[in-house]
This record gives structure tokens, C-alpha cells and sequence, in this order.
């Protein structure tokens, strides 16, 4: 009782201090003694306020620039888990980045909409051009480098494929090359839980949690940043684009011009490995594919191969 008392307060210590971060000029790194800067931007698109952030690590001198796009649940504060070395955005901080964030419409901290078939993903990959826009505004730059995760995948495809001006290279991470399957998605609106927040991450052959895979913190601080920032429903226009049968291609690799990057773990349900282990032939020249055993829809947090994970995006981006 008193292991997970414990468990429970440094949980509720670390949600704390996570949701204080988003708000807050200045967050020290307990890991690495750096302060990140979190700076929010004015952004609207189609009479809807989206919610835009830049993130940087201080005293340090960026020229890069690259943009996050979550999935189709949930929102753009899983790229922040405050916990150990595993935000991805204050890697990217350390390494140099000024780390963009964006919520599409309807999503986490930006305005509600009333129709969740809305924000499909040719909607989203509009959302993100007006984001890209802001940002080439606010620092002068030409290009960004963009990452999409899942249904971001097909968003920043899309982006891509239409303003290729505006991208210098793309990250697909666990990219939805084609339908997941056929399944009716009726309703306008996904209802949210804390348990479909955790489904996505690695169980042992008994169906629990396993936790030498993640930490059973980091799946708390997950389930309970999804539950402060997306709260009880999102909208479901990317659900029903992706829920439809393997034939259908969501990501039209010909049309892509820059430099990508194709990386997943290997154990991931929603991908067809087929399509990911020939996509080298549709891109371009200078595109990498990395595919972490072991890894899960969830790799970039899961404790034996994060750290793996960050390495080699960094390494493609500096490339």
C-alpha cells in the first residue's frame, strides 16, 4: 500500500508540474539543469482559434525550426511528457530547435468545433499550412522541418504534398500509408476515457501493462495529460479518413519532394509493414527508413527505446 501511495503522490507531483509548464515563462529541467521557454501564438483558420506553441531551450542560439503533429485522439502535449529525459520537444530544444506545437481544430487547446467530421485530414493539412505560414512569419525562415505521428502522418503528407515550399525535411513516425481497416465511423464525436488513452500501450501475454516496456508513471502522466487537455471528446473526421479498408492509400509517396524520414517500431498494430519496408522506393533521394524492434505504436516513450528513437531523428534531421 505504501509503494503505491508513494507512486500516487509522485504522480500527482509530476501532473502538477506539467500542467504549471504549459502556462509558465520559464520550466526548469530537473535532468539537465536547462530552462525551456514556452511561448504561445495568436493563430486562426476559418474562424477557429487554434492553439500554436514554440518551445525553446535557453541561452541557446536556434536557426531550426520544426513543427509536431499529433494524432487522431489525442493532442499535441504528447510530445512533453515531463518526466526523466522522455520529452521529445525538450530533445529537440537541447539539440537547437525551436519546437512548434500545433493542435488542429477541435483538438486539445484549440477551440471546439461543432462538427467532428470537420477537421478531416485535408482540413488538418490547411490547419497546418496556416501554422507553417505563422512560423516562416515569426522567424524569417524559408523552411521548417515537420514531424507527423499516425493520423499526423497523413496530415503532414498532404501539408507537404501541396506546399512543398515551406518544408525543408518530413518525419513520418509510424505513418498510415492505408486504411486500418474498414469499420463505419458514425458518430461526429470520439468519446474519451482514461482507459482508451492507455490502449495503445504494451501488455504482457496475460493482457497487463507490461511494465519493462514503459514505466508505469509515464503511462499516468500520459492518461492524465489526455484527460486534462482533450478532456471527453475529439472529433472524429481523421478516424473515419483512416478507418476504411487496407486497399485505400491515405499517403501518396510519389508526390512527396523532400527528404524523409520513415521511422516506427516493429511491433506497431496499425501499420502494413509491407508498405513501410518498400516506401524508400517512392521517395526521395536523401530519405531514410528506421525501424526499432521491439517497438510499439508508442516506442518514442517506451523506456528500452526512446532514447534510440530520439537519436535517430536527431541524426536524420542534422544530416
Amino acid at each position: 500500500m505504501k509503494k503505491h501511495f508513494t507512486l500516487l503522490i509522485m504522480v500527482c507531483l509530476l501532473f502538477c508540474a506539467g500542467c504549471h509548464k504549459v502556462s509558465a515563462a520559464d520550466m526548469p529541467d530537473r535532468q539537465t539543469d536547462t530552462e525551456y521557454i514556452y511561448t504561445e501564438y495568436s493563430l486562426e483558420r476559418n474562424g477557429i482559434d487554434l492553439h500554436l506553441d514554440r518551445i525553446s531551450a535557453e541561452g541557446t542560439a536556434s536557426q531550426k525550426n520544426i513543427l509536431l503533429i499529433h494524432g487522431v485522439t489525442y493532442s499535441s502535449h504528447e510530445f512533453d511528457i515531463d518526466y526523466k529525459d522522455y520529452s521529445l520537444v525538450r530533445k529537440l530544444a537541447r539539440e537547437g530547435y525551436d519546437v512548434w506545437r500545433l493542435d488542429i481544430a477541435g483538438f486539445g487547446q484549440s477551440e471546439s468545433v461543432t462538427d467532428g467530421f470537420l477537421p478531416d485530414s485535408d482540413y488538418a493539412a490547411e490547419d497546418i499550412h496556416a501554422a507553417a505560414e505563422k512560423i516562416t512569419e515569426e522567424t524569417g525562415q524559408d523552411k521548417i522541418d515537420l514531424l507527423g505521428w499516425s493520423w499526423g502522418t497523413v496530415t503532414v503528407c498532404r501539408f507537404a504534398a501541396k506546399y512543398p515550399e515551406y518544408v525543408n525535411k518530413l518525419v513520418l513516425y509510424a505513418p498510415i500509408f492505408c486504411g486500418i481497416g474498414e469499420y463505419e465511423v458514425t458518430e461526429p464525436f470520439h468519446f474519451n476515457t482514461w482507459e482508451h488513452a492507455a490502449d495503445d500501450f504494451q501488455r504482457t501475454g496475460d493482457g497487463v501493462f507490461d511494465d519493462e516496456i514503459t514505466e508505469p508513471v509515464v503511462r499516468e502522466l500520459w492518461c492524465s495529460s489526455c484527460w486534462h487537455y482533450d478532456r471527453d471528446s475529439s472529433p472524429n473526421g481523421g478516424r473515419r479518413d483512416v478507418c476504411v479498408d487496407s486497399s485505400v492509400k491515405l499517403i501518396e509517396l510519389s508526390a512527396i519532394q523532400m527528404p524523409t524520414l520513415v521511422i516506427c517500431g516493429d511491433k506497431d498494430p496499425y501499420l502494413n509493414y509491407d508498405l513501410v519496408n518498400d516506401c524508400m522506393s517512392g521517395l526521395p533521394k536523401g530519405s531514410e527508413l528506421e525501424v526499432i524492434g521491439g517497438g510499439s505504436h508508442m516506442v518514442f516513450v517506451e523506456a528500452p527505446y526512446y532514447q534510440d528513437f530520439q537519436n535517430r531523428l536527431i541524426k536524420f534531421l542534422n544530416h
